[in-house]
């Protein structure tokens, strides 16, 4: 765990975050993280967890309803 420290970014305030930290997250300058609150404070992740949980659901419903979506692409 390394400290960051909060620091003037503009009229915001921001942290920057070690390079060791971004390549165990696979990201990189521009990327985009989701800040989601939990118990124990805030996780950074680098997708969205709604939207996993929402494609996990489509592609289960795209693989029963296959044939039905052949149909509907032709």
């Amino acid at each position: 765990m390394a400290p960051l420290k909060l620091r003037a970014i503009g009229n915001s305030v921001g942290v920057v975050l070690p390079k060791e930290l971004l390549t165990g997250m696979n990201v990189a300058e521009g990327d985009v993280l989701y800040a989601v609150a939990d118990r124990d404070g805030v996780r950074l992740m680098p997708s969205d967890p709604n939207f996993e949980a929402d494609m996990a659901q489509a592609r289960e419903i795209m693989k029963r309803r296959r044939n039905v979506l052949r149909e509907l692409a032709k």
